[in-house]
């Protein structure tokens, strides 16, 4: 036996205690979530990860290994807490709309074949994650062409749930119609008033009227339910499929790198990554909101992306949501807060999170 031979060998038994550790650890994290349960603890708890993870590394004899040795265990503590969610919530995502909406698209490319729940409203999928039914929700946030879904914001700052993923899914429009119409036939297109923006050159240069509807899928599905050839839908190639329209034109978005970002959102805050936001409220009085951003500042972090909402029921004031590149656990980030907190009414840390691209799944 050779050395590769002989190594290979050693690696196989130690995997197969690896294994065993492996299910007894799950076992036990089982054991975890019923005592979290029956005491009403939440599954996440950040200082109990930065703590193991901090232990397990300086008992390391090799500290070469300490990089990877961390990644390990931080895969090893989220696999932990995807199989708690699964437990609780039986491992089902949420999502406004009906199969093949954008949002349902979404939540293939990020979860997979995980079973899935149509909701109405956007607030009836932040109320699932709430109430448990499900274990996250997946969210139009912003599109790149049209800009920000307000309404979120105001259920992000209403709602207590928390970004724990961001996706950006690459939005190809198309103008659908029932089998043999023509362009010339329709009258009317609905669509999500978003996707109808992102079309109006489009819309304009073809004289087509456009009508606002609850989203692309089911505008989809009434052009079908209505066998009416004078309207049309706009709408994906997956939901021309699925619901036997033919498409009229493709790429019918004015710009060709139209994109959506989801927000991933879950009760608890679990997402690590490079970024993190956080929702805020000042006092309305001058300089308040240039004192956080000179602390943003002078703390070295860099923002890159803030954004208004007007106060309902508080005439001319505003709050605003910011996303910061950093690692929220860490000692900087949590000193950001510290001091951000006294020059804030209200101050709400969102979460952290990486932003995947389209293809990227979790």
């Amino acid at each position: 036996m050779n050395q590769l031979e002989e190594a290979r060998v050693q690696i196989n038994a130690i995997d197969a205690q690896i294994r065993e550790l492996f299910e007894r650890r799950m076992d036990a994290c089982g054991q975890v979530l019923a005592y979290k349960q029956a005491h009403g603890l939440a599954v996440f708890d950040g200082s109990r990860e930065q703590e193991v993870l901090s232990r397990n590394a300086a008992a390391l004899q090799n500290p070469q290994y300490e990089a990877y040795y961390r990644t390990f265990l931080q895969g090893m503590m989220d696999l932990s807490k995807s199989y708690q969610r699964q437990l609780l919530c039986q491992n089902t995502v949420g999502y406004q709309g009906i199969e093949g909406a954008f949002s349902h698209i979404a939540v293939g490319r990020l979860f997979g074949k995980t079973p899935s729940k149509a909701y109405q409203t956007f607030e009836e999928v932040f109320l699932g994650v709430e109430k448990g039914e499900i274990f996250a929700g997946v969210i139009p946030f912003e599109n790149s062409y049209t800009g920000d879904v307000g309404e979120v914001l105001d259920l992000l700052m209403n709602h207590s749930c928390h970004i724990v993923d961001v996706y950006d899914l690459p939005v190809d429009q198309n103008l659908l119609a029932l089998p043999g119409a023509d362009i010339s036939d329709l009258r009317q297109v609905y669509s999500h008033p978003q996707a109808i923006a992102q079309c109006q050159d489009f819309l304009r240069v073809n004289g087509l009227e456009p009508v606002a509807y609850a989203n692309t899928a089911l505008a989809a599905k009434l052009v079908h339910d209505q066998q009416d050839p004078t309207l049309g839908a706009i709408a994906s190639r997956e939901t021309a499929q699925l619901y036997g329209l033919s498409i009229l034109r493709e790429h019918i978005n004015t710009r060709a790198d139209n994109t959506t970002r989801f927000i991933v959102i879950a009760k608890e805050p679990t997402g690590r990554g490079d970024r993190f936001s956080l929702l805020f409220s000042v006092k309305h009085t001058a300089g308040q909101l240039a004192g956080v951003l000179q602390v943003l500042g002078s703390q070295g972090f860099n923002l890159t992306s803030i954004k208004s909402r007007p106060v309902h029921g508080a005439p001319w004031e505003y709050y605003f949501y910011a996303e910061v590149e950093g690692d929220l656990y860490s000692p900087q980030a949590q000193a950001l807060c510290q001091r951000m907190e006294p020059l804030c009414s209200q101050l709400k840390v969102l979460g952290a999170y990486r932003i995947r691209q389209g293809g990227e799944s979790r």
